[in-house]
């Protein structure tokens, strides 16, 4: 398995501070605002999310193939939910799932699903935060 890098730097205080996140394909800000607020900017906890749903989608992708199947779409958006809990704490992810596979009962892709949820790397990761799933098989 291979391994991937990002990096961060903050200059300032939390309030007034400005950061900046980078990796491959992305070079971009975040700040208190973008964290607690409703700035412009990208934060932590969107790129949990996207990292949820990206991962999620990968996965659920690789349990149809297992069935011989091939997913036409799978669409996937995270809401981060960062809350309080002793401190500021992500408290659920809550992944919305669109998904076009031909052949497929809805039985067997809902199963396919919550296996996705519960086995994908990063649903590992987040282990001990909630992470509710609405999958619809739609087409």
């Amino acid at each position: 398995m291979g391994k991937h890098y990002a990096k961060a730097r903050w200059e300032g205080t939390l309030k007034e501070g400005n950061g900046k996140m980078t990796f491959t394909g992305f070079d971009g800000p975040f700040n208190f605002r973008s964290r607690f607020e409703d700035g412009e900017e990208t934060s932590p906890e969107e790129l949990i999310g996207g990292a949820q749903a990206g991962c999620f989608s990968m996965f659920l992708a690789a349990l149809i193939s297992k069935k011989e199947l091939t997913p036409k779409s799978i669409e996937t958006k995270a809401t981060v939910e960062l809350g309080q809990d002793n401190g500021p704490k992500i408290t659920s992810i809550t992944l919305d799932c669109e998904a076009v596979v031909p052949g497929l009962s809805e039985e067997d892709f809902n199963a396919l699903a919550a296996e996705a949820k519960e086995k994908c790397p990063i649903s590992r990761l987040t282990t001990g935060t909630d992470v509710f799933l609405n999958a619809k098989l739609v087409g």
